[in-house]
């Protein structure tokens, strides 16, 4: 299986790519920038080397090549504000696919608030955009950038997923699983809304000088009897 992470150039992107190489799926980061993502599927593929595990090499391509090289999945890591304008280059190559959508609007400037667009969130506006015919998983959104790139730990948070098909939830959560982490079916894609949101108050937690952690992430906690 090889999947691509678009906007895999930034911390989130880098440390899923890691995550996932290590699990034995084959990662394309895409970028904008062809020289720019390989580059980093260098470096990181250099981290990786040092954890003296096994692991699929990293590879780097620009958004498009990443998009077609994805067998199933494609996962949209990208800051919002290139959100729509990265969807409409790609939406051609995606078709069969799934898009994986684990991007949040924070405010510019503010991220401990979260702005959403007028759909209500990143999830429903990717899918409006794409129409009913690409179905988009909404997931990873609470989950800390530097707590991926930390591979000697495990993560330390489960993930919620959103969306309007549920075959495609379905393998989405069988995706994530293998990187070692829970993954729940939170409803339709309106759940996004909560989902999303729930972003800037974990930051706004992990920023506080009142709060003994930092990179704190959400748990689904079973009943103890």
């Amino acid at each position: 299986m090889t999947i691509a992470i678009l906007g895999g150039t930034g911390p989130q992107g880098q440390g899923l790519a890691m995550r996932f190489a290590l699990a034995g799926v084959g990662v394309v980061l895409g970028s904008r920038d062809a020289v720019r993502a390989g580059e980093i599927a260098g470096e990181l593929n250099a981290k990786l080397k040092e954890t003296g595990s096994d692991f699929v090499p990293v590879e780097g391509r620009d958004n498009m090549g990443a998009t077609e090289a994805a067998a199933r999945m494609v996962m949209l890591a990208v800051p919002y504000s290139a959100h729509e304008a990265t969807l409409n280059d790609i939406r051609e190559a995606l078709g069969g696919k799934i898009l994986i959508d684990i991007v949040v609007p924070l405010a510019e400037g503010n991220p401990r608030q979260f702005d959403p667009p007028p759909e209500g969130s990143a999830t429903e506006a990717a899918q409006k955009l794409l129409g009913d015919g690409i179905p988009v998983v909404g997931a990873f959104h609470n989950v800390s950038a530097a707590m991926l790139g930390r591979l000697d730990q495990k993560i330390n948070c489960d993930v919620l997923m959103c969306g309007g098909d549920l075959a495609a939830k379905e393998e989405v959560g069988e995706l994530i699983e293998k990187i070692g982490v829970a993954a729940y079916n939170a409803g339709p894609a309106v759940s996004a809304r909560c989902i999303e949101a729930l972003t800037p108050i974990l930051i706004r937690l992990n920023i506080s000088k009142k709060v003994p952690f930092t990179h704190a992430g959400v748990r689904i906690w079973a009943p103890e009897h």
